[in-house]
């Protein structure tokens, strides 16, 4: 349904998200899983602290002020130049001890970074509003795309309506991959009615397939047409953890600490 992705809602809570996260190193993407990723920002091959902090800074300038991607290019790609952080270079991994040739920065590259946190902190920010307006508005409909690049799972997701609680959200909430452009749509009953759906859709059937993460060796289950590393709803382990801390203070405060 969506043109394009969409980095045009408000980015206030966009930003609280992006700017509540730590730091974390990786030789690979599969470093950093998950729900790690709302707690730390990371970018493949890049082990030097100093020069994260800068493409961090980018990243969030761009939030910040609605930059494109060529924009964000233009001011990021001379700063990893000056690094030494562009190209192909020799690395050794940390945890195999094996030295490869490997892609740093490139055009691709930037690319990735730009969109896959643009993408995650919108839908974090996005997921934090839903947790706060889902008594009004109950429902999610789930928003793909529908162009030549669209995912055929994506596809067919396309137009169903859940509510907002429901459990296939925690692992199909999008972005479901890497370069994904998929959203949701929140509706209120009367919305929902609207559209011809008086009731909730029941949520398709989940279709596992296994993943070896060849950094642990661990097999995981992934449901089909979500990347590995990508079943997870953006934002929502930040939620939990507030959650949490209000139910232990409220706790407190009844027990008179």
């Amino acid at each position: 349904m969506a043109a394009e992705a969409r980095f045009d809602l408000e980015p206030r809570k966009a930003l609280e998200f992006f700017r509540g996260k730590g730091y974390a190193t990786g030789f690979a993407w599969q470093d950093v899983w998950q729900y790690q990723h709302d707690e730390a920002f990371t970018v493949a091959k890049m082990m030097q602290v100093d020069l994260l902090k800068d493409v961090r800074a980018a990243v969030d300038k761009a939030i910040a002020s609605g930059q494109t991607l060529d924009q964000f290019r233009d001011e990021l790609k001379p700063r990893l130049l000056e690094a030494g952080w562009w190209g192909k270079a020799d690395m050794t991994d940390p945890v195999t001890g094996e030295t490869r040739t490997v892609q740093l920065g490139s055009p691709r590259r930037l690319r990735v970074i730009f969109e896959t946190n643009m993408q995650t902190a919108y839908a974090a920010g996005h997921w934090a509003q839903i947790q706060q307006t889902k008594t009004d508005a109950p429902y999610l409909m789930y928003d793909a795309v529908n162009d030549a690049n669209t995912r055929p799972e994506h596809a067919a997701w396309d137009g169903l309506v859940l509510r907002a609680d429901d459990p296939w959200w925690q692992t199909h909430y999008p972005p479901n991959d890497w370069g994904c452009r998929c959203g949701v749509i929140q509706l209120s009953a009367d919305q929902a009615a609207g559209m011809g759906k008086a009731e909730p859709d029941s949520a398709p059937p989940m279709q596992m397939r296994e993943y070896t993460n060849p950094r642990t060796g661990e097999v995981e289950q992934v449901p089909k047409g979500v990347g590995p590393g990508w079943a997870y709803a953006p934002g929502s382990s930040r939620v939990e953890l507030l959650r949490e801390q209000l139910a232990t203070k409220q706790k407190e405060f009844r027990d008179g600490r």
